[in-house]
């Protein structure tokens, strides 16, 4: 199989250095480049072949979130994939995690996470899947909330017509059935793994929580995504508050 290529961004010499040698024992992980701020990883995507582009944000000449707006802008103007961009941070910021979202990156994590858990990131985001810090995953579900119940409210009173209230009323169960026909398809361990998503917990975290191995688990969570219709975990997750398996805030 082709490695997955990825392209180190930080201005941190050694840290580079650090993940570049980390990386380079796995036969399936090529480092194709390091660059210093965001202007060179913005650049270097669009001249290079770069599956995966590890990008801090803290970052002299362009931020990593510009960046990374750059490098999906430039992927919508040729019509190709092209690089997808994981966050990798010190910092557990809301600004820096829902801004990263919203430009694009593919995942967001923290520089303390574990070295098999940010390999397991790479190859998950080239796959074509989003993923999230653990640590982070619970404030996307209860910001999702903050903002559903938001607008839950803000159409609640009498200047709507009663005839758009009806239709838009019909579409929501509509939508509530279709949650609820896909959540049945689910086996009882699928909505365990489900649930322990929806809490945060990464696929190590799961299989020792629920006494199986890892793989198990990862099976677990491809055969479920293919079931409820989402294309990755971060999806998954607002399925499972949609679907009041959890509540925001439940973090046992």
């Amino acid at each position: 199989m082709k490695p997955v290529r990825v392209l180190l961004a930080d201005d941190q010499a050694l840290l580079r250095e650090g993940l570049a040698t980390m990386l380079s024992v796995e036969e399936d992980i090529e480092v194709v480049g390091q660059v210093a701020n965001g202007e060179e990883a913005a650049r270097f995507a669009a001249e290079n072949d770069v599956d995966v582009v590890l990008m801090d944000v803290q970052m002299p000449v362009l931020d990593g979130i510009r960046a990374t707006q750059r490098i999906m802008e430039f992927n919508r103007r040729v019509g190709s994939k092209g690089s997808k961009v994981i966050i990798l941070t010190t910092f557990e910021r809301d600004d820096y995690l829902f801004d990263a979202l919203s430009a694009g990156a593919s995942g967001f994590l923290l520089k303390n996470t574990d070295p098999d858990d940010v390999v397991a990131a790479i190859h998950t985001v080239a796959d074509g899947y989003a993923l999230l810090a653990p640590e982070v995953t619970l404030r996307v579900i209860e910001r999702f909330a903050r903002e559903s119940s938001g607008a839950l409210e803000s159409s609640g009173g009498h200047s709507r017509p009663p005839a758009r209230t009806t239709v838009n009323t019909r579409a929501g169960d509509d939508a509530q059935h279709l949650r609820s026909s896909r959540l049945d398809l689910l086996t009882n361990r699928e909505r365990e793994v489900l649930q322990g998503m929806a809490k945060g917990l990464s696929n190590a975290e799961l299989a020792s929580a629920l006494f199986l191995s890892e793989a198990t688990v990862k099976t677990h969570v491809s055969n479920l995504l293919s079931k409820i219709q989402v294309r990755d975990r971060v999806q998954a997750v607002v399925f499972a508050y949609e679907c009041g398996l959890i509540l925001p805030g439940d973090r046992e």
